[in-house]
């Protein structure tokens, strides 16, 4: 499977890490920023890096598939570019409530293209949203929670990052209990930024609204450094019935590396985009066996 990477940061580079432990796939370039081109040679690996899709091309190579390694905030317009030249996408758009928009956008992009995209496919939305679905086939009446944490979000992370007078931030996801989740962002200023100001503004954003929020300001970079790990993970359970036999108690619990699950289910799904329809998919639409490598059968005698 030939894979391209478009975009270097957190989940790029462990998208790399699991490219090449991966004897199915190869990766013949990452796509990125003109200013960063040729930069951080011993994380590339030997991987070639472009500014542009089309710097790419004019080199000889064709990818099948581009992992869109990207905030959610830009996957949309990034995905679409690509679908829209015919080459598959796989990103991991992290967004809840605009994914039903999301897939309806890439939908007609990956028409014009007659390409293949599968977004939201990282572990939440990705994964979980798989056994979420397993757990109400499983316990059709009855209420599924999911429990994030405690650890760094990526997506409410960057979101910080963007708002005027940041240098650097980080958010950490704190389980409540019940499906509910405070955060706790770390702030590290620009200089003359007043923190109040900063306070406000990530308040009001459509990513911290819905949680409650504590902003904190870091007052060095190896103070937030310290807060900023990777570590994260979820705990899902469902209590319902089966037919009409209650007390049913479903649990799914894991904890993790952030970045580097996250791009291993992309690259998963880098399988799975050469045996889907043409067209716009999440993780529940995938059959799970299309994103394993090797065949069919063999997994059948050896997973069922």
């Amino acid at each position: 499977i030939i894979v391209a990477i478009h975009g270097f940061g957190n989940i790029g580079r462990y998208a790399l890490d699991a490219v090449l432990a991966s004897p199915d796939c190869e990766c013949i370039g990452v796509i990125r920023r003109s200013e960063s081109v040729g930069k951080d040679a011993y994380a590339l690996r030997g991987v070639p890096d472009y500014p542009s899709l089309d710097a790419l091309l004019a080199a000889g190579s064709k990818p099948q598939v581009i992992l869109v390694a990207a905030p959610s905030r830009k996957v949309p317009e990034d995905a679409a570019y690509y679908l829209e030249k015919g080459l598959h996408t796989v990103d991991s758009f992290d967004i809840h409530p605009e994914i039903p928009e999301l897939v309806k956008k890439l939908d007609a992009s990956c028409l014009k293209g007659k390409a293949v995209s599968i977004t939201a496919a990282g572990w939440d939305p990705g994964t979980d949203s798989v056994f979420r679905a397993y757990f109400e086939a499983m316990a059709p009446a009855g209420t599924t929670f999911t429990n994030f944490g405690r650890g760094r979000s990526m997506g409410h992370s960057v979101a910080a990052r963007e708002h005027k007078g940041v240098a650097d931030a980080t958010s950490i996801t704190i389980p409540i209990g019940g499906g509910r989740h405070s955060r706790l962002v770390y702030v590290l200023l620009d200089k003359g930024a007043d923190f109040e100001t900063v306070r406000q503004a990530i308040s009001e954003d459509p990513y911290f609204t819905k949680d409650p929020l504590e902003v904190r300001e870091a007052r060095t970079q190896a103070e937030l450094d310290a807060v900023c790990d990777a570590s994260h993970g979820v705990a899902m359970e469902r209590v319902g019935a089966s037919g009409q036999t209650s007390n049913q108690h479903l649990k799914f619990d894991m904890r993790i590396n952030n970045p580097a699950l996250t791009s291993q289910v992309m690259l998963a799904c880098a399988r799975a985009c050469l045996k889907m329809p043409v067209g716009c998919h999440t993780l529940i639409d995938v059959p799970p066996v299309y994103l394993l490598p090797g065949e069919r059968m063999d997994h059948i005698a050896r997973l069922v």
